[in-house]
């Protein structure tokens, strides 16, 4: 008799699936969901089927506008984790060697274990405030290295690699001929003031991003690669094995959704900004919690001080209807993460009913 075959998955995505849902959810990585009737679209706008083949031309007009990159070095995917995979599956084959931040995304690990790579880590401390160090990552380097993995910002860190850092990093990567992924989805929280993408600062790059957590947009799957001319080729190639033809619908939305963009941001980024203050205000009553203050970005990531966040996690549901990301999903237990893109009010309720919990706690 056949046995069946492993399953293989992220547990951190199948706990946002299952288990995160809560009447106050601090576990949200992205803003709340745009409704459709929040963009300015008519039925005239769109169509269901469309002439894509490899890319949608406004769509790869559009997105190399913003990006300042040419539309043959973009390669559209479903969200940044489909972007990922394709990526990471054109680059590596079973038993090639790949060097990922720790901690880092769950989902990066899982996917990098799917397609059979060898993983090795190197460390991002909370003692150097996540930065990455570009002597670590020199240290865990080897011949066998073929792909280097970051979060920029950081996933669950949520802090700002700058350029001189990355440039450091694609030497790095270019002294074994390795390339650089770079998850750019949280960049996008710098709105206007956006960085400039690390393909620009050389071919070794592969970067991914989405409008998925900065505009409440996740709905559309806008995703996209960005990597030299000749490997965006091979990735749309290796597409046809995935996601064949994409949903051309989607595709007239996302370039809508770009021209709207600057519009779109403004509320958004206010949001954030009111919500940073919530939560450092929350951090700063909390003598028994310490974390890095990140100015952009969507999450936060603070330590207890003593002990692990497991029973904390478990108080917050059980209790008080209240839920974050267990620390454990970024092999950081004394962690949890928390969401800051969601409406205010729930944000606070939410914090509240954590400081209740950290009381409960410390009584017992």
């Amino acid at each position: 008799m056949i046995g069946a075959p492993e399953v293989m998955g992220s547990e951190y995505m199948h706990w946002a699936k299952t288990r995160s849902a809560a009447r106050f959810n601090l576990a949200t990585s992205g803003l709340g969901n745009l409704k459709l009737r929040e963009l300015k679209v008519s039925l005239d706008d769109l169509e269901i089927t469309g002439d894509s083949g490899y890319g949608y031309a406004p769509l790869q007009q559009a997105l190399g506008a913003r990006l300042g990159v040419e539309p043959d070095s973009i390669v559209t995917a479903a969200g940044t984790s489909f972007a990922n995979h394709l990526a990471m599956a054109a680059v590596i084959r079973p038993g090639d060697e790949v060097l990922i931040e720790q901690p880092g995304y769950e989902p990066l690990l899982a996917l990098a274990r799917y397609l059979g790579a060898e993983i090795k880590r190197f460390a991002r401390r909370f003692e150097d405030g996540f930065q990455i160090l570009p002597d670590e990552i020199e240290r865990n380097l080897s011949s066998r290295t073929r792909l280097i993995v970051i979060t920029n910002l950081h996933n669950p860190g949520s802090v700002l690699t700058d350029e001189q850092t990355l440039r450091s990093v694609g030497a790095i990567a270019c002294s074994v001929k390795a390339r650089v992924l770079v998850d750019e989805v949280y960049l996008e929280t710098f709105f206007d003031r956006r960085p400039p993408t690390a393909f620009h600062f050389g071919p070794e790059f592969i970067v991914t991003s989405s409008l998925t957590k900065a505009f409440g947009l996740s709905g559309l799957r806008c995703g996209w690669i960005v990597a030299e001319p000749e490997l965006a080729r091979r990735i749309w190639l290796l597409n046809d094995l995935f996601g064949a033809t994409p949903v051309h619908a989607g595709e007239r939305l996302s370039v809508l959704a770009l021209l709207q963009l600057s519009e779109i941001a403004r509320p958004a980024e206010a949001l954030l900004e009111r919500n940073r203050i919530f939560v450092n205000q929350f951090l700063d009553w909390r003598d028994d919690l310490e974390a890095v203050r990140a100015e952009f970005g969507t999450i936060a990531f603070p330590r207890l001080r003593k002990g692990t966040a497991d029973e904390l996690c478990t108080v917050l549901r059980e209790k008080y209807e209240t839920s974050v990301v267990p620390g454990s999903f970024f092999e950081m237990p004394a962690h949890f993460r928390i969401g800051l893109g969601g409406d205010s009010e729930t944000l606070t309720a939410g914090l509240e009913r954590v400081s209740s919990a950290l009381d409960d706690l410390a009584s017992a």
